[in-house]
């Protein structure tokens, strides 16, 4: 019993020493976190004083006018007089409201044929331009400068550009014996003319793809060299899939960017000759969604239905960013993958 007794208490002291130079290793290690902190400490207020105007920025010019346009978009609200809760009345309004499906129309055929002619003319552009001739420099310059100019100043040069009686594009085309289309002042070629407005600015999607050219390693193009493969194979099988992950981000900027046009038809619309009142052009045919909110938020004052508008458009931007994030893993190349 004795010799039980003196091996239990040499364990139990044992174990009493072990949990102790336990505690002591984690005080120690808390010490030294403490420590750590309190030196980093003026680094992260210093930090935190950086970041607060960007913090204050957000809350103020984004996170709050979306909490508010939400709210709005339950109620009656015209500026005259307070605002009223209706509930869901707005979004039974716009879902029969014949203009709303018409601005969704518009926005779509700009936002397939727009996106899709923005990205093969800057890939085509971005690969010619990546060549080693003389003069590249001054090429990559020239494709660049039009981004540099106000959209409302490219708009107006662009209307008289596009004028059906004195433009210079009509004038191109009557001297190669070709329809002269009456571009702005028709309901069919409208939106066709705002793309082309639009493809004038493409300097910056070049840019960007000349930066995801720059990239791709050479080795893979010396590989298909020794393959045999010509100019063609390297654009298909080694140029445009490790572009992907560039092109990826050209169609999410592009259909949020496409369903939020509206300066280039703003100003068109309401200078047309033949504009109907109500800023959408000839039929509506410049009527995109962006500008249905405009017209019911600004000409009309109702701020609750425009609310309710823009509302549905974030709700819908947001889906379909998402389906988009979620399907790229299987055709996105994100370089060391």
């Amino acid at each position: 019993m004795e010799k039980c007794q003196i091996n239990f208490n040499k364990k139990y002291r044992a174990a009493v020493r072990g949990k102790a130079a336990l505690f002591s290793i984690r005080g120690e290690k808390q010490m030294k976190k403490k420590k750590k902190y309190n030196s980093q400490a003026p680094q992260i207020r210093l930090a935190m004083v950086f970041l607060l105007p960007w913090v204050i920025g957000l809350i103020l010019f984004h996170i709050y006018p979306i909490v508010s346009t939400v709210y709005y978009s339950f109620t009656e609200y015209n500026l005259m007089k307070a605002p009223k809760f209706v509930g869901l009345l707005n979004y039974k309004k716009i879902f029969h409201d014949d203009l709303f499906y018409k601005a969704v129309y518009n926005s779509l055929y700009f936002v397939v044929i727009g996106v899709t002619l923005q990205i093969a003319l800057s890939v085509f552009s971005a690969v010619l331009l990546n060549m080693n001739v003389k003069g590249r420099g001054i090429f990559r310059t020239l494709f660049y400068l039009p981004t540099l100019v106000p959209p409302v100043a490219s708009s107006l040069v662009w209307m008289w550009m596009l004028n059906p009686q004195y433009g210079l594009v009509n004038a191109v085309l009557k001297f190669f014996h070709l329809p002269q289309p009456l571009w702005l002042s028709s309901a069919e070629w409208s939106k066709p003319a705002i793309i082309l407005m639009t493809l004038w600015g493409i300097g910056n999607t070049i840019i960007v793809y000349l930066a995801g050219i720059g990239d791709i390693p050479r080795d893979y193009y010396e590989a298909i060299d020794l393959d045999g493969g010509g100019p063609i194979s390297k654009f298909r099988y080694i140029t445009w899939p490790m572009l992907s992950n560039v092109t990826f981000f050209q169609v999410v900027n592009g259909i949020i960017m496409g369903f939020n046009t509206f300066t280039q038809s703003y100003i068109v619309a309401a200078s047309a000759p033949k504009g109907n009142g109500t800023l959408g052009g000839v039929k509506n045919s410049l009527l995109f969604y962006a500008v249905d909110i405009y017209n019911e938020g600004f000409k009309y004052l109702k701020f609750g239905y425009s609310s309710a508008l823009a509302t549905i458009m974030l709700v819908v931007m947001i889906i379909i960013t998402f389906f988009l994030f979620k399907g790229s893993k299987k055709w996105v190349y994100y370089g060391g993958e």
